[in-house]
């Protein structure tokens, strides 16, 4: 996983940037049976509310091999559930209060 923030200038205070982008190269979900598909819009529409709500530190780019430190999560989570937890833990990581390794 790969996040990038874009915004600033060279040699100024940096405004507060325009773009988060998070790319994440594979997702790979053992035991569960929600759709990918609705796990991931979920995540987006999370992940987005986080950001825009509580923000991310801004001495970025970050990247992240590995998340982990999530916690236990029933393999019959709904796919909403899913992907609003793994957001939250993604931007725990963002925000130097997960477990994010790389």
């Amino acid at each position: 996983m790969g996040v990038t923030r874009s915004g600033g200038t060279a040699g100024g205070p940096a405004p507060a940037p325009r773009e988060i982008r998070v790319d994440i190269g594979e997702l790979v979900l053992d035991g569960f049976r929600a759709d990918p598909d609705r796990v991931a819009a979920a995540f987006e529409h999370e992940l987005t509310r986080l950001v825009r709500e509580r923000g991310v530190p801004a001495d970025g780019p970050w990247t992240a091999d590995v998340l982990s430190g999530l916690p236990p999560l029933p393999a019959k989570l709904s796919a909403r559930r899913l992907g609003q937890e793994l957001a939250r833990a993604v931007h725990e990581g963002l925000s130097g209060r997960g477990e994010v390794t790389s």
